[in-house]
C-alpha cells in the first residue's frame, strides 16, 4: 500500500519530536560526563573542554569494575536460564497437548502483572530461611523466575506461528519432539530468541530493587546498586555521577548496537500468532 507523502511527513515529524525527547537527556549526560568538575553546575551545556579523567575517577572511586563483573555474571546467568526454560516451555505450550496446559499458561502469565514490590519481602524471608541472602543465587533465581512470564509468552507465540508442514515433515522422518525443537524450530527462530535475550538482559541489568533488598555486601552488588551508593557519596559532583552513569549503561548499549538487526527482526516476527 502506497503511503501519501503528507502522511509520511507527519509521521516523520512526530517521530522526530519523540526522538528528541529521548535523545536530548542522553546527550546532556554525555556532555556532563566530559565536563571538568569545576565547570559543571548540573545544567545542560556544551563543555568548554573535554575531561576524560572523570571516567577514570568514577571507575576507581566507585569500584565499578567489581560491580560490573557482578552485573555481567548475574545478567548472563539469568539470560541463559531464561532462554533455555522459555524455549522448552514455549514449545510445550505451543505444540504439545497435555492436561491443564491453558490453566498453567495463564497462571504463568500472572508474572507479567505482578510487581516486584508485591513479593520482595516474602522472597527475602524465603531466601533467608535457606541461607541464600547475599549470594549470586539470590539475584539469579528470582530474576529468572520474574522474566519467565514474558519469555514463555514470547516463545509460545512464535512457535505457534511456525509452519505446520515443516514440523509434520520432520516427524514423518522419525524426529522426536526434542529433535524437532532443537534441529528444526530453534535454528529458524534465532531472531526472536535474540530479541528475547536482549530484553531480558536489559531488564536484569537495570534491576535495582532486588539487589538492594537481597544483597548486603559490596562483593555481590550490581552496577545500578553500586551507582546508587556512589551517588550518595558525590551528590553534587555532576561530572563524576554522569561518568559513572555512562560507564554503567555502556555495556548494554554496546550489546544492543551489535544485536540491533536481529533485535528488530525478532520484534517484527516475535508476536506472530495463529
Amino acid at each position: 500500500m502506497r503511503i501519501p507523502a503528507r502522511e509520511k511527513t507527519v509521521a516523520y515529524v512526530i517521530l522526530s519530536v519523540f526522538a528528541l525527547f529521548a535523545v536530548v537527556p542522553l546527550v546532556g549526560v554525555v556532555f556532563s560526563a566530559v565536563t571538568p568538575a569545576a565547570e559543571n553546575h548540573g545544567a545542560f551545556a556544551l563543555p568548554t573542554r573535554i575531561d576524560l579523567g572523570n571516567f577514570a575517577t568514577a571507575w576507581t572511586e566507585g569500584m565499578l569494575s567489581s560491580y560490573l563483573v557482578s552485573s555481567v555474571l548475574v545478567t548472563a546467568c539469568v539470560v541463559v536460564l531464561t532462554s533455555v526454560l522459555a524455549v522448552l516451555a514455549g514449545f510445550a505450550f505451543a505444540r504439545l497437548d497435555f492436561a491443564g496446559s491453558e490453566a498453567i499458561f495463564f497462571v504463568l502469565l500472572a508474572g507479567l502483572v505482578l510487581p516486584a514490590e508485591a513479593f520482595v519481602i516474602p522472597l527475602y524471608f524465603n531466601l533467608s530461611s535457606v541461607g541464600l541472602i547475599d549470594t549470586y543465587e539470590a539475584l539469579i533465581l528470582p530474576q529468572t523466575a520474574q522474566s519467565l512470564g514474558f519469555a514463555v509468552f514470547w516463545m509460545r507465540n512464535h512457535f505457534r506461528s511456525f509452519p505446520d508442514e515443516i514440523i509434520e515433515a520432520a516427524r514423518m522422518d522419525g524426529a522426536s519432539d526434542l529433535r524437532v525443537l532443537f534441529r528444526v524450530m530453534v535454528p529458524s527462530s534465532v531472531a526472536p530468541i535474540v530479541t528475547m535475550c536482549v530484553l531480558v538482559g536489559m531488564w536484569t541489568w537495570n534491576e535495582f530493587l532486588l539487589p538492594l533488598v537481597l544483597v548486603t555486601s559490596e562483593d555481590h552488588r550490581t552496577a545500578p546498586l553500586g551507582l546508587a551508593f556512589f551517588k550518595g557519596s558525590h551528590v553534587t559532583d555532576y561530572s563524576l555521577l554522569s561518568a559513572g552513569g555512562v560507564l554503567v549503561a555502556l555495556p548494554i548499549v554496546v550489546a544492543y548496537v551489535f544485536l540491533q538487526k536481529r533485535f528488530i527482526s525478532g520484534m517484527l516476527d516475535g508476536f506472530g500468532t495463529r
